[in-house]
């Protein structure tokens, strides 16, 4: 893994949830996408060399709904940047971690994603991501 690629923080209302962050951050979005795979809508804000995610559900059956029904608005995953996430993914699955699919599928911001199971790390969803040349 070679750094913390962003932030993901679940929210209910995005409008509203990046007017907050817009001001706090004093920096706009610069980014707006909808990933129908994952039932979610994203913007991102990037603060120097981090960047943060802000998830709104857009489906019922999305991870991000139940997540936001069960613990209600706020952090929801840490993702780390990999080179080679299928090989990243082989070294977490030997060494006991539990991986939430057993290939990687896009995500958002032109990613290979996959998830780490919050019960193989300390309660905290890891994502991995790899950049799509």
């Amino acid at each position: 893994m070679n750094k913390i690629e962003h932030l993901g923080i679940a929210v209910q209302q995005l409008e509203t949830a990046i007017t907050t962050y817009e001001t706090m951050l004093q920096t706009n979005c610069y980014k707006r996408e909808l990933v129908d795979a994952e039932g979610v809508e994203t913007a991102f804000f990037k603060i120097g060399e981090s960047k943060i995610e802000l998830l709104a559900s857009v489906a019922e059956s999305s991870a991000v709904h139940a997540f936001l029904q069960k613990r209600g608005e706020g952090l929801h995953h840490v993702a780390f940047a990999v080179d080679d996430i299928c090989a990243e993914m082989r070294r977490l699955q030997d060494e006991g971690f539990v991986l939430l699919s057993n290939e990687p599928k896009r995500g958002a911001d032109n990613k290979l994603i996959c998830f780490v199971h919050p019960k193989s790390a300390n309660g905290v969803l890891i994502e991995l991501c790899q950049d799509i040349g």
